[in-house]
């Protein structure tokens, strides 16, 4: 199973130059994708006319799986991408594609910029998650659940996430977290599983240890590949 993982579009914020390469790089892949994986910010501002354009995203025939973050509108976002009538409770969703699970979590905050998974979307996690046992699954969010070394991003990471690792702990199918937010290629463990946090489309962090003058890189994803039980994660540049 090979899944191509984007986070932090933020289409609406800059020219849209850098979504485009993505696609591009996508559409020129060898062989075919099982699914992409959006693990929030999709839009900048939560506006109509910048989930239109995410919709580029939609041509490209794969399954796309995507989920808000603290940029986007609940209510645009439900109607917009998933043909929902808009509404402002958490955006949760369940998908299995390719014979794998994916629970896509809505983490996001209206009106903050820090993540936190609220009693509800765990107790459904936690049962989409037993009603799956023997399949491999994804759990995806936004907000990463552990600290990644930027404090202002450790700030705004996700909040209470010990409750999250207690629903992990019951469910041994869980492979990975999937998450963004942090606008930089990560790699942690949180509650015995890895943490896998996409790089940034619209923009890379700047890590404290870094020269302040470092140029802009270029748009970047991550591809999960699920093989004979294993997940190995590639980085790749869209140049």
């Amino acid at each position: 199973m090979l899944i191509a993982h984007l986070s932090d579009l933020h289409v609406g914020s800059k020219p849209p130059d850098r979504f485009e390469r993505v696609i591009a790089y996508l559409a020129g892949l060898q062989r075919p994708l099982d699914a992409i994986v959006v693990t929030g910010d999709v839009a900048d501002h939560g506006l109509a006319a910048e989930y239109a354009v995410f919709g580029k995203l939609q041509q490209l025939g794969v399954p796309v799986l995507a989920l808000p973050g603290n940029h986007d509108d609940r209510a645009m976002f439900r109607g917009e991408l998933l043909d929902e009538e808009p509404a402002t409770g958490p955006v949760n969703r369940v998908e299995t594609v390719a014979g794998a699970v994916f629970a896509l979590c809505d983490s996001s905050v209206p009106g903050h910029a820090e993540g936190w998974l609220d009693d509800d979307t765990l107790d459904w996690l936690d049962g989409t998650l037993a009603a799956s046992a023997g399949t491999p699954a994804f759990v995806c969010c936004h907000h990463p659940p552990v600290p990644v070394g930027k404090p202002a991003a450790d700030q705004v990471r996700q909040l209470g996430a010990g409750r999250l690792a207690e629903v992990l702990g019951r469910h041994p199918d869980v492979v990975a977290v999937l998450c963004g937010h942090v606008h930089t290629a990560a790699v942690s463990t949180f509650a015995g599983v890895p943490v896998l946090a996409a790089p940034g489309v619209e923009s890379t962090m700047l890590l404290p240890w870094e020269p302040e003058d470092r140029p802009e890189a270029p748009p970047a994803l991550a591809f999960h590949l699920l093989q004979d039980g294993r997940l190995t994660t590639h980085f790749r540049l869209c140049v």
